[in-house]
């Protein structure tokens, strides 16, 4: 799917109708609603139409089972929820009648839950089903007067209101909910689309493949779109190498996003070659660390010369670092770029909270418009990771340069300390990914392993990030060390 002039004029329209039906049936500035379901049309609809109706737009993992929903959903006190019946193996309302078997026997937008007491309306995009609505409802609910509504609603959101419930991924812990405010948000699209020159190349055309619950997809595609006038494609609902460089080919795509891992299967496909990908121009590698081997892959097989890196967090909306596509060669590969405009940065020693020299060290602090408001209904949480003079502690090992090109090590809770010296085991990942079978490696002595472990899987979350806690776990389990 592709977003060009004439789908957004009617993205715009129905935007209004969507945030009048849902005044319509009853909900209200401050509400949350969750979007649960793949990378869809409404998706990006409902992402606009709550942001106009002043309602919390809450993002719910696709990939969620029936425990990881009914946590998300009770976190944050969701009102309602919007998904398809069922995409591939989710079948999404099957989920929410065992969470909530009162749907049976409710009216649609009547539920009361014993066990989600604050949700009471489920919106079904695809089916008619007992005690939930129909997406088409909530379009023909809204008349003229909630129209008005509508209207006069304007007048009295404000830039600093939450519109976005991301939940963390959750590797060291249980996911809480990021909460994101419209500066937050309509902010960083702007930044970054100016890194990349979307505001004066007016023929962009965006692959996105990335996950539109997360904000990669959200904020740098959909944001993007409405602040630049970006096009944008969506290759697939779900994840699909081949849909990737089909799209790029078809749509003749000027910039693809991606995960290293989304990466990593499209420059393996054993047919890239035979796909014209000459239109694309650049790309965003960002999500998790990108090993500097696998850039110079997407270079050389993909020819996608202007890719770089962009870095961040869910809590910062989330890009606070990102290179240029004219960046050299080293910079995409050993940095993770520099900062983007009107946002601070600073390298302190975490143990003294004291600012390192330029090339030195310490734990990765940012502050400015992108820092979340908070982790919703968790003050104590926020409390830990942003100070009181606005700075957010990333948990991120990083040194600066004096260009502010940032350099990511590791991560605080995954530094081993040996024999007195710090080691961080994303320096030895990007090491041993230089060499596809690894034959040799030079490492300082002190940074050898003790033990090597064999695995044929990783524990992982739901966003595809290795659980590295879990993974030392298992270790102390099968090494019988503590």
């Amino acid at each position: 799917m592709s977003m060009t002039l004439s789908h957004v004029i009617l993205l715009s329209m129905q935007v209004d109708q969507t945030a009048a039906g849902l005044l319509a049936i009853g909900l209200k500035k401050g509400d949350r609603l969750g979007m649960w379901g793949p990378n869809i049309y409404e998706w990006v609809l409902l992402q606009f139409a709550t942001a106009k109706a002043g309602i919390i737009l809450v993002s719910v993992n696709p990939a969620y089972q029936v425990r990881e929903v009914e946590y998300a959903l009770k976190k944050v006190s969701c009102n309602a929820i919007v998904c398809p019946t069922q995409f591939l193996t989710q079948k999404y309302s099957k989920m929410l009648r065992e969470i909530c078997p009162e749907l049976d026997t409710c009216a649609p937008g009547a539920l009361k839950s014993k066990r989600l007491p604050d949700l009471q309306t489920v919106i079904v995009l695809d089916s008619r089903e007992p005690g939930m609505f129909h997406f088409d409802d909530i379009m023909q609910a809204g008349d003229s007067q909630h129209k008005r509504e509508l209207q006069d609603l304007q007048k009295k959101l404000c830039f600093d209101d939450p519109i976005n419930i991301q939940f963390t991924s959750g590797t060291t812990g249980t996911p809480k909910g990021a909460t994101l405010s419209h500066h937050n948000i309509v902010n960083d699209a702007y930044y970054v689309g100016r890194r990349f020159g979307y505001h004066w190349k007016p023929h962009t055309r965006i692959c996105l493949p990335v996950p539109l619950y997360h904000c990669f997809g959200s904020v740098g595609g959909g944001m993007c779109a409405a602040v630049h006038g970006t096009t944008l494609v969506f290759p697939s609902p779900g994840y699909n190498s081949k849909a990737n460089l089909e799209a790029m080919e078809s749509e003749r795509c000027t910039i693809v996003y991606g995960t290293p891992t989304m990466y990593v299967d499209m420059v393996n496909q054993p047919d890239i070659h035979k796909y014209d990908l000459s239109s694309v121009e650049s790309g965003i590698m960002a999500g998790s660390p990108c090993p500097p081997e696998l850039m110079k892959k997407v270079i050389s097989v993909m020819g996608v010369n202007g890719i770089t890196i962009g870095y961040g967090t869910t809590e910062n909306s989330p890009v606070t670092f990102c290179g240029t596509p004219s960046d050299s060669m080293e910079r995409k590969c050993e940095t993770v770029g520099y900062i983007l405009d009107h946002v601070e940065a600073k390298i302190v020693n975490p143990s003294t909270r004291q600012i390192v020299p330029l090339g030195e060290l310490g734990e990765v602090m940012i502050r400015g418009f992108c820092v979340m408001l908070g982790y919703w209904g968790d003050k104590d949480k926020t409390d830990e990771c942003i100070s009181r003079d606005g700075w957010y502690k990333t948990g991120d090992i990083g040194k600066m340069d004096g260009f502010s090109y940032l350099r990511i090590e590791g991560r605080i809770k995954d530094m081993i300390i040996r024999g007195g010296e710090n080691i961080y085991p994303a320096e030895i990942e990007q090491f041993l990914h230089t060499h596809p079978k690894v034959k040799e490696a030079q490492i300082a002595h002190f940074k050898i392993p003790r033990y090597i472990l064999f695995v044929t899987s990783y524990p992982l979350t739901v966003t595809g990030k290795i659980q590295k806690i879990k993974l030392r776990e298992i270790a102390e389990e099968q090494l019988r060390v503590e």
